[in-house]
């Protein structure tokens, strides 16, 4: 007799349980050698796979570096192309405010895990808002800005990018030369034409402000403008808040449509406010723009994909229908966000002791790095390196520009073993104490003996 589950066979569970018994038991007897089907796996296909005409892609330019110091077994490797925050042992850092906010969440047992709506977590999206806007913002209390949760910064470009390519006039967007690799692939692929305008400027290693107006005053009327709200990458070269009106000025004489890109509030200087003082001018003034938000660097949350994006508009009814636009695009996208990031950042921004408690941290990440700044301007000077290189001190978060060319770079990787982007970038973040008499003991050769 077979077994019966629960207290009685009738109910349709059980019936449903002996079933599958009973399919199981029958299911172990040999087949019949008339029913078999071959157990070759090309059986009925060709030998040749329909993708053999695939060829392999290259590495991603900068998340390459990471694989080929992986594979390096010398103890005396140095990964500074990584765009992560590391600690003075050179580990990765979970922030103490994110534990504890992580910890509540796990121990309240009302939460669940059902799906969020398109736009994400409401919280989230009015907390995300009042960050980079400010919470005494005018468009917030007119309801001009539509604000919706995206996968991290990269996530939150693309929906904007996909939008404007979608509902926007012009379909040409300018980005700084040179900018984040990933730039021009998420505007190409969402269907934007993608232009340069000047930026920075190799002779001083600073900002080639004269190029960057001729090139936005050149620009046609309405086109999109991609700007750094802080801590340029990978240059680490910001506009003055001068140059910074001069910008503003220029882009709304022209109707140029600015999109921010906020991947570094309060990593850059430690200030969470002054990080977004070029996104407030250009709110202030009462136009229309777009910011995505990151925060995987200033929170620490790389893994959990964690951003926003935020379009702001002339009036709410605007801002309404852009929402709903919005919704059109994420939906077949990714359906809808994650829920554990954006709730661990909610927590963080909405609860007082938590919020103070991260901007001691966060001042303590932008501190270690400005000091690792000045430990490597010093070790060069100590060492009579040829060249200036005061940019090490001007230029401000986590990346260095450090003008070494891609030979020189390929020379510290190969006798030195340090891992960075061929275009000189190296994270400052990635240094320590320990480690920058190696650096700069590598930087020394390879400008004395590359050219």
């Amino acid at each position: 007799m077979r077994p019966e589950f629960g207290h009685g066979s009738s109910s349709a569970t059980d019936r449903r349980l002996n079933a599958l018994l009973r399919h199981l038991s029958s299911s172990s007897s040999p087949m019949d050698s008339r029913d078999s089907i071959s157990a070759s796996p090309t059986s009925g296909f060709q030998n040749d796979s329909v993708f053999s005409h695939v060829v392999r892609g290259p590495e991603d330019p900068i998340l390459g570096v990471t694989v080929a110091y992986n594979k390096d077994p010398s103890p005396n490797k140095l990964n500074l192309g990584v765009g992560a925050y590391r600690t003075e042992e050179g580990k990765p850092l979970v922030l103490n405010v994110v534990r504890k906010a992580e910890q509540q969440l796990v121990n309240d047992r009302s939460r669940i895990k059902e799906y969020l709506p398109i736009v994400g977590l409401a919280e989230f999206n009015k907390l995300s808002a009042k960050l980079i806007f400010g919470a005494d913002s005018p468009a917030i209390r007119e309801n001009r800005i539509t604000t919706v949760q995206c996968l991290s910064g990269t996530g939150s470009l693309r929906v904007g990018a996909e939008f404007l390519a979608k509902h926007y006039h012009q379909r040409t967007i300018y980005i700084p030369l040179p900018t984040w690799g990933n730039h021009t692939k998420v505007f190409n692929l969402a269907g934007l034409s993608v232009k340069s305008y000047r930026y920075y400027d190799p002779a001083t290693r600073g900002l080639n402000f004269q190029g960057l107006l001729e090139d936005l005053g050149s620009a046609p009327s309405g086109a999109i403008v991609l700007l750094h709200a802080c801590a340029h990458n990978p240059t680490g070269v910001d506009p003055t808040l001068d140059q910074w009106e001069r910008i503003r000025q220029l882009m709304r004489s022209k109707g140029l449509l600015p999109f921010f890109d906020s991947a570094y509030q309060g990593f850059a200087s430690g200030s969470l406010d002054a990080d977004a003082q070029s996104v407030r001018m250009f709110v202030a003034d009462g136009g229309e723009c777009l910011a995505a938000q990151s925060y995987a660097k200033n929170m620490g949350l790389y893994g959990e994909r964690v951003g926003a994006l935020s379009i702001v508009c002339k009036t709410a009814d605007v801002a309404s229908r852009v929402e709903s636009q919005l919704k059109l695009v994420i939906r077949p996208m990714y359906s809808n966000p994650p829920i554990h990031g954006a709730s661990i950042v909610a927590a963080i921004l909405r609860d007082r002791n938590l919020y103070n408690e991260w901007t001691i941290e966060l001042k303590a990440m932008a501190d270690r790095i400005i000091s690792m700044r000045h430990q490597l301007s010093d070790a060069l000077r100590a060492r009579s390196t040829p060249g200036d290189w005061s940019h090490i001190i001007k230029q401000i978060g986590m990346f260095t520009f450090t003008g070494l060319n891609s030979k020189q770079v390929a020379f510290m990787t190969k006798e030195y073993h340090i891992y960075m982007t061929s275009d000189g970038r190296i994270s400052m973040a990635g240094l320590s104490s320990k480690t920058v008499p190696h650096l700069a003991d590598a930087i020394h050769a390879a400008v004395t003996r590359v050219v």
